[in-house]
């Protein structure tokens, strides 16, 4: 490790102590809390329990179970913020120091060409990225394991899974790392890029969560079921809360126009108002991946953008 890759090693060494240091002890906090949810599995309590959205109850007491899933949510959450936190104390450093201090000046009158400089340092923190962001969105995906899409564990479709694993994981934290690393650019200033960068990161999370939310990239299926007969189980499937009824003429109209459970009351009162069927929208387990790859493609394409520019810029602000 010589020249520029070596400087950039220099510069970098603390932020990649501390990037292994989290990840030993996410993964030492996963295997003990893991082991705690596999005894409990084992121990019997949940057996009875089926899979979908409703409480498993006790048998006897009738109060709801669920095994200590709230460090993995934490693990998730900490997956969630990974973007705004590389892109803030990784990316808005990455050249917003040498501009600040003006060290880069001296570094390029050595023979050392801007692409080399930007190069080195950028390739040496995306590295570092890919390897951390990887490792605790794997990590994340080990731990759930044994409670996935359970009553009592987390669904694939809540924040901490859909957003704290996968690729996207992955993407969403090298778009906060170019964001940290074009802001640190264009401000010459750590502090200011750091903000700039807290902002920008956290409007594209909140956007994202709202995207998820609004099935907006992901539209939801539509499951039809005759209304006297009691319908398919919901399962792990992901509800938009939108149910309905069908008339013959495939016009939908609100449930609680008919608000009986299955039954005869329920056949009656469709039969009166000329009701054939029942629906609701949700989306099934398999769209975990498809957000999942939505996500990436955006994410990632955006992160993609965001080096070109700054590439670009280089050309004429350093």
């Amino acid at each position: 490790m010589k020249g520029t890759l070596w400087l950039a090693w220099r510069q970098q060494r603390v932020l990649v102590v501390c990037g292994a240091a989290v990840l030993v002890a996410a993964a030492a906090l996963a295997a003990y809390f893991r082991s705690g949810m596999l005894d409990d599995l084992r121990s019997g309590l949940f057996d009875h329990c089926g899979p979908g959205p409703l409480y498993c109850s006790g048998p006897g007491d009738g109060l709801p179970r669920f095994l200590d899933v709230e460090p993995l949510r934490l693990l998730g959450g900490l997956n969630i913020a990974l973007p705004v936190l590389v892109g803030m104390f990784w990316g808005a450093p990455l050249l917003g120091r040498d501009r600040e201090l003006g060290t880069h000046r001296m570094v390029l009158t050595q023979g050392v060409s801007r692409a080399q400089w930007f190069a080195s340092r950028f390739a040496l923190a995306a590295v570092g990225t890919v390897a951390l962001s990887g490792s605790l969105a794997l990590l994340f995906r080990w731990w759930w394991e044994p409670a996935v899409n359970r009553s009592y564990g987390v669904f694939w479709y809540e924040a901490p899974a859909l957003t704290g694993s996968g690729p996207a994981t992955v993407a969403a934290a090298l778009f906060g790392l170019t964001v940290g690393t074009l802001a640190g650019l264009l401000t010459r200033r750590v502090l200011s890029a750091m903000a700039w960068t807290l902002l920008v990161t956290g409007a594209v999370a909140a956007a994202v969560q709202w995207t998820h939310r609004a099935r907006l990239l992901v539209p939801p299926h539509t499951y039809v079921s005759d209304g006297w007969q009691p319908k398919p189980p919901m399962g792990d499937k992901w509800s938009t809360g939108n149910y309905g009824l069908i008339t013959a003429s495939g016009h939908r109209e609100d449930v609680l126009n008919c608000p009986y459970p299955s039954g005869r009351e329920l056949k009656e009162c469709m039969t009166r108002h000329g009701y054939t069927a029942r629906f609701y929208e949700a989306n099934p387990p398999g769209d975990y991946w498809t957000f999942q790859w939505i996500d990436t493609a955006l994410l990632g394409g955006l992160a993609l953008g965001l080096t070109v520019v700054t590439v670009l810029l280089l050309r004429r602000r350093v």
